[in-house]
């Protein structure tokens, strides 16, 4: 901020641009917004995209992120939303091949054996061009727009002015944090302007899903990439953007949206890293399908973030207590987790958790969604000492775009109805020690009782899932070798501890179990999911293949 209060001249001349646009588009949308006139609405759209655009990049993300958000914006301005991922106008053909030659050392037709003359698509930060190489193989070239950190430096700034000038006046309670989030977006933005940052991102991430093949990641051509040109494979799909268009291409939403979500969950709950701009620009639909998983590519590794091993097991901890309505240990999750000051007094903040998120759960996980919770938490933040790390800024931002992507492909997808399973299959297979530990406390009361109602619970939610209950399968192996093998000790530990309890047998635990497995996983019903699989595995299409 130091830098622009130094320049005077920058900061009035473009504080007033910034504040002229947004108070004329604001006074706009106050006047027309509540139109049921659909031309007036298509219009104001229009305003919308051409405001942002004017604005600039830092004012293009954040349009970005709105796009992604059907349950928040209105459909006739989502259409124009939408054109700021990879539809907006593209900066000189001429200073893009300069950049190509002064970044790597030689004219872009001696580099390639074909390069266009108009690019493919372009985005707040750069343009695409599909160029072929000597080998035959076509790639995606990004070249990045002029000046960018120049334009970027001076946007950001007077963003966290006028946000810290507004902060009394908006209706959440995020205190402080507020000018911290700003700074964690401006710092990843001008990560992401760095493109060889962006290159080992993507190799990075594509290690992570190396065995996974519903998930591809572009290669990267090192000696065809550098700070401001990054060279890729191309990757030949359809945008996860509109249902019918991939209905017409004979792809399965629903499949590739689990395919979405599940990927996203492996990166907060699992791996560890993420990618933080999960919008339907960077997510191309494949041919293809591995059992009830479609096959999806990712692209564009420049808004990438990791989460602390403490944060990703608080949270998949959270979801555990949330599903099984354990506010009180949610609301020392959320303190775990920086949401919550450690010393806030907790006994009026459980029945509001309760409240806001018992009521968003409803009768059963499937009525939940973030923009239940939404609507409803920023009344929690007011009245509750709550805040938003700074450091949850960027994972806010990934699971709400992948949310709204979702929604826009099925409005009536529920984000939890895949999460839960998720989590319950991994606190089954106990596969690592960490699961094997949030296992134990979810089955086992403090006084050492075994859970029933839970493990059932999470035996249900694994059997109902999308995959019409194979699943139990690999969990029913992968439980039988926990309990037999070496990592099983504690397992087995409380499990004898439940037998022997207040210095007498007692063995109505252990009934209980053992009438739950057997309904479960009796010989008839294994049988039944055999077959399942078998067929699933015989009818399913070849994997695809990326250009």
């Amino acid at each position: 901020m130091r830098w622009l209060l130094l320049r005077p001249w920058l900061l009035v001349s473009r504080l007033l641009v910034v504040a002229w646009q947004l108070s004329s588009l604001g006074l706009v949308l106050v006047v027309q917004g509540n139109s049921s006139d659909s031309e007036v609405q298509k219009q104001l759209g229009r305003r919308i995209l051409h405001t942002l655009t004017a604005l600039g990049p830092c004012f293009i993300k954040v349009g970005q992120a709105l796009s992604t958000r059907p349950d928040l914006v209105r459909r006739d301005w989502l259409d124009q939303l939408t054109q700021l991922q990879d539809n907006l106008p593209p900066f000189p053909h001429a200073i893009a091949l300069a950049t190509i030659e002064r970044e790597l050392g030689a004219p872009a037709d001696q580099l390639f054996e074909q390069f266009p003359d108009f690019p493919v698509a372009a985005a707040s930060l750069g343009q695409v061009y599909k160029a072929q190489l000597s080998d035959g193989h076509w790639v995606a070239v990004k070249v990045q727009r002029p000046n960018l950190p120049w334009i970027l430096r001076r946007d950001l700034v007077i963003i966290r002015l006028l946000a810290v000038l507004t902060a009394p006046l908006l209706p959440l309670n995020l205190g402080f944090g507020l000018g911290d989030i700003i700074d964690e977006f401006g710092s990843t933005l001008f990560e992401e302007i760095d493109y060889r940052l962006e290159a080992n991102n993507a190799e990075r991430f594509a290690d992570l899903f190396a065995n996974q093949s519903e998930v591809t990641v572009p290669r990267v051509e090192r000696l065809l990439s550098s700070e401001h040109v990054l060279t890729t494979q191309w990757i030949n799909g359809t945008k996860l953007q509109e249902r019918q268009a991939l209905e017409a291409r004979n792809l399965d939403p629903a499949a590739l949206i689990r395919t979405g979500v599940i990927a996203g969950l492996q990166q907060l709950l699992e791996f560890g890293y993420f990618h933080a701009d999960p919008h339907p620009g960077n997510l191309f639909a494949l041919t293809g399908k591995t059992g009830a998983l479609g096959h999806v590519a990712y692209v564009d590794f420049g808004m990438m973030d990791s989460i602390s091993d403490s944060d990703r097991l608080t949270l998949t901890s959270a979801v555990v207590h949330l599903i099984n309505r354990d506010f009180r240990a949610l609301a020392h999750d959320f303190i775990c987790l920086g949401f919550l000051n450690p010393k806030a007094d907790l006994e009026p903040i459980i029945p509001a958790l309760e409240d806001v998120l018992g009521g968003a759960l409803g009768e059963n996980v499937g009525s939940f969604n973030f923009k239940a919770i939404t609507d409803r938490f920023s009344e929690l933040m007011y009245d509750y000492p709550f805040r938003v790390p700074a450091r949850f800024a960027l994972i806010i931002r990934a699971v709400v775009s992948q949310e709204g992507l979702a929604l826009r492909l099925d409005p009536g997808f529920k984000i939890i109805n895949v999460a839960y399973p998720y989590v319950a299959r991994r606190l089954l297979a106990g596969d690592t020690s960490e699961m094997r530990e949030k296992l134990l406390e979810v089955l086992f009361d403090p006084k050492g009782r075994l859970r029933i109602e839970r493990l059932e619970n999470l035996l249900a939610v694994v059997e109902a899932d999308q995959s019409g209950g194979t699943a139990l399968l690999p969990v029913a192996g992968a439980g039988l070798k926990l309990l037999l093998g070496q990592e099983g000790g504690s397992l087995r530990q409380r499990l004898l501890l439940t037998l022997v309890r207040d210095d007498r047998l007692n063995t109505e635990d252990l009934r209980s179990l053992l009438r739950l497995l057997q309904r479960t996983f009796g010989p008839q019903r294994l049988a039944q999911r055999l077959i399942q699989r078998l067929v699933g595995r015989a009818i399913q299409p070849a994997s695809p293949l990326a250009a």
